[in-house]
């Protein structure tokens, strides 16, 4: 993961310790962002289907991936209003919040970087 694509940003991410390249300069500490989706029953019914004769649950993928980019807009936002111009140890986490939805978490280290 190298750049936010659903929003225009210059804040660089990656999942390494730095940004290879650059010199960190300044720690800004830990920021977060989360989601938290439902299942939608119409799309469990047909993932049921799914289930049975096998194959990708599409409507599952594409909900998870908006999950995901939510998550990190809103962790790139929380960086972006710290001065940060990079997330380091950007990393992802589950769980479940309620039958039928989960939380998506992203999260890293804001740094600068030059």
């Amino acid at each position: 993961m190298t750049r936010s694509t659903a929003r225009a940003t210059n804040i660089t991410l990656t999942n390494l310790e730095g940004v290879p390249g650059k010199e960190i300069i300044e720690h800004y500490g830990l920021v977060q962002g989360s989601t938290i989706r439902a299942k939608h029953v119409g799309k469990d019914i047909l993932a049921g289907f799914k289930n049975i004769v096998g194959g990708e649950l599409k409507a599952y993928t594409e909900l998870l991936q908006e999950s995901r980019q939510e998550a990190v807009n809103r962790m790139v936002m929380q960086a972006e209003q710290l001065g940060a111009n990079a997330v380091i140890n950007v990393r992802f986490a589950t769980s479940s919040v309620a039958p039928g939805a989960a939380e998506l978490f992203a999260y890293g280290t804001a740094v600068k970087v030059q």
